[in-house]
């Protein structure tokens, strides 16, 4: 691919309508959202669903999220609305949350990859329900990046991964949440999280009396039939290998350091992880202080940039704690399991 690729300010209208012509036209657009930044095109145009495929080296059993900016706009894409969703809808939206409901027959087989089901959001960031309504489309969009890599949380990220295999980027700076919305399946019985996000599970039993969640979160399984993104690829990854390490902190930062001379020893560079309340308990060149334990949302927030970061370094290894899996805790262990290919040691 190579696109002559247009970028655009977040703060140019003018801009922002061109980008809504270009979806218009089946063209692909970066955009930012309140999670990280995704990768539009109109999703009831089959053949620029495809083109988001071959953008991301995405493999084709890999369903994308639909973005709306209106109710309304779900009655074309939805066979039917379970009343839970409209309780999700209520409290949630706009916002990180993506609900799974039966599809309609306006919504392509390439956008979820042959279900019957279809992922839907609205999102909460201001340019990307402008740019949803200017095109008057709802729009597919997954992460706009090179499938595997970490997800892009800033326009540089973006333009680093896909300059040349799309039509535009659309520069918000940086996003706030920092990972992608908690996907939840509504379209049968009891709520499944099929994926933690920004809404917790702690959010969602306020809601609700009892909230599941997919076993197909906690490894890897080659004969999954993912039901949302992020299921069943290996994903997040910087070049770097990556090896969790989970316990008590003090633990934690004894087995680092053991790990970091050993590694080092064999001659490979090696990156740490850390956290504000471990900072000055290593002595290591390449040392990267994602965020602060007792604030959780920062190391959210950090996260996908800090592990680009340690591609810059051009690390072999990177050692990296774990924090404790309650509220957002249990989408940032999610993604690094996932980045870290379920290379976890438990204390």
């Amino acid at each position: 691919m190579n696109k002559e690729t247009l970028i655009i300010q977040s703060e140019d209208k003018e801009g922002l309508k061109k980008a809504a012509e270009i979806l218009k036209k089946g063209g692909l657009v970066a955009i930012p959202t309140e999670t990280v930044y995704g990768l539009g095109a109109n999703a009831l145009d089959e053949d620029a669903a495809k083109n988001i495929f071959k953008a991301k080296g995405r493999p084709q059993d890999n369903p994308l999220i639909v973005h709306i900016s209106d109710i309304d706009q779900l009655k074309d894409l939805v066979s039917e609305i379970p009343e839970g969703a409209y309780v999700l809808m209520e409290k949630f939206w706009p916002g990180p949350l993506t609900l799974i409901m039966k599809k309609s027959d306006k919504i392509s087989d390439v956008i979820t990859a042959g279900l019957d089901t279809v992922a839907i959001r609205m999102p909460s960031h201001p340019v990307a329900r402008e740019i949803i309504e200017l095109a008057n489309l709802p729009i597919a969009a997954p992460s706009a990046n090179i499938s595997g890599r970490p997800s892009p949380t800033d326009a540089s990220h973006v333009i680093e991964d896909l300059v040349g295999r799309v039509d535009a980027i659309v520069d918000g700076g940086r996003t706030g949440v920092g990972v992608e919305s908690t996907v939840v399946d509504i379209s049968s019985g009891i709520p499944t999280i099929l994926r933690p996000g920004g809404i917790t599970e702690e959010d969602l039993l306020v809601v609700f009396p009892r909230v599941d969640i997919d076993p197909a979160l906690k490894g890897e399984d080659e004969n999954l039939t993912p039901k949302s993104p992020g299921q069943k690829y290996k994903h997040y990854s910087p070049n770097a290998k990556i090896k969790i390490i989970k316990g008590e902190l003090f633990s934690m930062i004894n087995r680092i350091n053991h790990l970091y001379r050993e590694y080092t020893n064999q001659g490979l560079k090696v990156g740490i992880l850390a956290t504000e309340q471990s900072r000055w308990s290593y002595s290591c060149d390449n040392l990267i202080v994602v965020g602060d334990r007792g604030r959780p949302e920062t190391i959210a927030t950090n996260l996908f940039d800090s592990l680009r970061e340690f591609d810059k370094m051009k690390v072999d290894m990177i050692l990296a704690e774990g924090i404790e899996e309650i509220g957002i805790g249990k989408a940032i262990m999610n993604r690094m399991e996932k980045a870290a290919g379920f290379d976890v040691e438990n204390l």
